[in-house]
């Protein structure tokens, strides 16, 4: 879709208060298009103020809606925690979560003023695109998607940040380029994805980045912090003996493992349009949440569902980074991973260090496997010894039988 094909319909913007975001809107209004504006609230800690993403974009001339998203960004953070669902090199792709929140909550505001058009500032590069592309036509089929830069007229006009600024200039609209950044940051409740630029070289210290949410290790406190998360069902409730919803747990655990330099990632992905991409991830929170709610799987789950927990893991983490997390698929893996995830009750301690977490203790574990007087080196009232006689006579037979078959030759030379 091209600038031309947008005369007569009437387009939301989905904006940052950012440059593109002034830019694309200005030139659209200029063109004579009819245009609203709209930003999702999702608890970026970048931003002191979320109502300055409306001051900034109003010099621009058009109507720009905040649509309050930070409980259901806080709802599907923890379900991603409870599917322990991370992506290449063991990250949390806050941006990936993000997006599915935003374009499912941006367009209910823009269906109910009409909107016929979504438009997006994704580069034709990224993952962005792809996700805010197939939300769109997965939640409004009957909608039509403009991505300004992949549009030849826009990528000819302005090339550059420099083109885009002297733009907005000639309409005095603020527009600072400034000194240029090290690495471009996307922000929300779940985390900080840093990527680009200096990043891009992979002779480029991952510390180069300056924590958001908190702290590289280094220079974390010199001291254990012990802290108790309860569970009911595979989700937090209760965070050092205060009962937590869905947000409050979020932000505490990010409060919290920030400052002890957890969740600080960095990793080499595999993008949707088949390049790599390198980043480095905060995510402290979803980090320290999730790490106390494998202590308790481990109690719960036998083997061959454990196994079959990481693959759905697995599988709803790649869904989310392609922008299906609304497909059937995913909503099949999900519902197995609450049924995974049923008897996930009880109280963890854990103790963090300087990016590090210890395991401290863990109580009030109903639906807990694990009997200590059957794993014990010593006597006890456990599993008898002797009885394992017979399961080690029985899948004898089958190593016999290879040997026989001569399947193990020159093993042992």
């Amino acid at each position: 879709m091209q600038l031309a094909d947008l005369k007569g319909k009437k387009i939301g913007i989905c904006v940052s208060g950012g440059l593109d975001s002034k830019t694309v809107t200005k030139r659209l209004i200029e063109e004579g298009l009819d245009v609203m504006c709209f930003s999702a609230d999702l608890a970026q800690p970048d931003e002191d103020d979320i109502q300055n993403v409306v001051r900034k974009m109003a010099p621009c001339g058009a109507e720009t809606v905040l649509v309050d998203l930070k409980q259901e960004m806080a709802d599907l953070c923890l379900e991603v925690v409870k599917a322990s669902a991370t992506y290449d090199g063991g990250y949390w792709n806050t941006t990936g979560i993000a997006r599915a929140v935003t374009v499912r909550g941006l367009i209910r505001a823009m269906k109910a003023r009409n909107i016929a058009v979504l438009a997006h500032g994704a580069t034709g590069r990224g993952n962005d695109q792809m996700r805010f592309e197939r939300y769109t036509r997965s939640l409004a089929p009957e909608m039509d998607v403009y991505a300004p830069w992949r549009d030849p007229a826009l990528l000819a006009e302005f090339p550059g940040r420099t083109e885009m600024a002297n733009y907005l200039v000639r309409f005095n609209i603020p527009a600072v380029v400034g000194m240029k950044k090290r690495y471009s940051t996307d922000a929300n409740l779940a985390g900080l994805s840093h990527e680009a630029e200096d990043l891009e070289s992979l002779d480029t210290s991952a510390l180069v980045v300056e924590p958001t949410m908190g702290v590289w290790p280094q220079h974390a406190p010199d001291a254990i912090e012990d802290v108790t998360i309860r569970f009911e069902r595979g989700l937090p409730v209760a965070i050092n003996g205060r009962s937590v919803g869905a947000f409050e747990a979020m932000a505490q655990a990010n409060r919290i493992g920030g400052r002890n330099g957890i969740g600080m990632k960095n990793a080499l992905e595999n993008r949707i349009i088949g390049t790599k991409s390198r980043g480095v991830y905060e995510a402290p929170g979803m980090e320290l949440l999730n790490h106390a709610l494998q202590q308790v799987l481990q109690a719960t789950l036998d083997r061959r569902s454990t196994k079959l927990y990481w693959s759905l893991g697995d599988l709803i983490s790649d869904q989310i980074y392609d922008g299906r997390f609304f497909d059937v698929t995913t909503k099949a893996a999900r519902a197995a991973i609450d049924a995974l995830t049923a008897s996930a009750n009880g109280e963890v301690t854990l103790g963090l260090y300087r990016g590090n977490i210890f395991f401290q203790h863990m109580r009030d574990i109903p639906a807990s496997l694990y009997n200590e007087a059957d794993s014990s080196m010593e006597a006890s009232d456990g599993l008898n010894p002797y009885s394992s006689q017979g399961y080690a006579d029985i899948i004898s037979v089958e190593a016999r039988a290879l040997a026989k078959a001569g399947q193990f030759v020159d093993e042992t030379r």
